[in-house]
């Protein structure tokens, strides 16, 4: 697995040499300087975020003439942390967290959508399968999330109350992604946990867990969330999009440049083009199989699904007490201005 290098850090250097790029650049106040970015990822290997190292690997950042520098953090709530202190330009992260920064009186949009499905995965241990058949199972149990206010702390939840278990009756655990999820999965500190690919395919492959619930797809979001459910974006402050439209419009339409390729490019043409350590261990053809098994959940234009935000909007609200009475402007959550340009 390739080891993340943690935001903020002081060894800048470090950092470039992780993502390959050679580019840098500050909360820049004007128009012109802004074409130097930093883009904070809530996990670089996950593949739910692939478009963003794809970009750069395909070289539409250059050709667009904006620079980007590629951070990344193993939980997209630390992403967002990043986002929220000015630390970076932008996240590449669930789009839910717009909403919920909203009513936390920091506005923020999604700029281009990458998907329109969470591409997560609910997985249960080998040795808790017969007491964890569904998320009504999920009360008295430890489950592993990403990160506490995560976007798959954020899903459990949901999935529980949905299913009649209160937020009380089950217990979060932090536990990342890759390696120390399987580890935790392993050691039995967790029962179960909402994960993604690669993680997923090493965990079947290896036999360590089963599928409990898979929202990967548009259909697998709909029966679990009743609704598409638009997750990985590029998200911004407003302030800074409004102040750097020109840039903005430049990663749109390297961003979307990327989602068309992928939609005409085979699994095993797109893990071609990644680096060879995003595979966490498990060889080319696994990798190119957990691809393959996350690629419905992409856009193919980075357009908001029409009915997507109601969805985010209902799920939050279930169980999210700052949310449950808040008034939501939707509208300032997302923008198509930038995507529609670059079609």
């Amino acid at each position: 697995m390739r080891t993340s290098l943690r935001f903020p850090a002081l060894a800048v250097a470090g950092v470039l040499a992780l993502t390959t790029l050679t580019a840098c650049g500050g909360d820049s106040g004007s128009e012109g300087e802004g074409d130097q970015v930093k883009i904070m990822v809530g996990g670089l290997d996950k593949v739910i975020y692939l478009p963003a190292m794809l970009t750069e690997r395909l070289g539409y950042f250059e050709d667009e003439g904006v620079l980007v520098q590629l951070l990344t953090e193993p939980a997209g709530v630390q992403a967002e942390t990043a986002l929220v202190s000015g630390d970076v330009q932008g996240t590449v992260g669930f789009y839910d967290h717009t909403l919920d920064l909203q009513v936390k009186g920091k506005q923020v949009e999604s700029v281009v959508q990458f998907s329109q499905a969470p591409g997560e995965v609910e997985i249960v241990s080998g040795r808790a399968a017969d007491e964890l058949r569904s998320a009504k199972d999920f009360k008295g149990k430890q489950l592993g999330v990403t990160g506490i206010g995560s976007s798959t702390d954020f899903l459990t939840k949901y999935l529980a109350v949905s299913n009649g278990v209160r937020t009380s009756q089950f217990t979060p655990v932090a536990v990342g992604a890759g390696q120390t999820f399987i580890s935790a999965l392993q050691q039995g500190s967790i029962q179960g946990g909402m994960t993604t690919d690669p993680t997923v395919a090493t965990i079947l492959d290896k036999k360590l867990g089963k599928i409990l619930i898979d929202m990967r797809t548009p259909e697998g979001s709909r029966q679990a969330l009743g609704g598409l459910y638009p997750s990985s974006s590029l998200y911004m402050r407003t302030e800074w999009v409004n102040s750097h439209k020109d840039t903005v419009q430049k990663l749109a339409n390297a961003f979307v440049r990327t989602l068309k390729w992928m939609s005409t490019h085979s699994a095993d043409e797109i893990a071609g083009k990644m680096p060879a350590d995003y595979a966490q261990g498990g060889g080319k053809a696994l990798y190119a199989q957990a691809i393959k098994s996350t690629l419905p959940m992409f856009t193919t234009d980075g357009v908001m699904p029409a009915d997507g935000p109601a969805t985010v909007e209902r799920v939050l609200k279930a169980f999210n007490p700052n949310l449950k009475d808040a008034k939501v402007d939707l509208a300032r959550t997302y923008t198509t201005q930038f995507v529609d340009r670059a079609k």
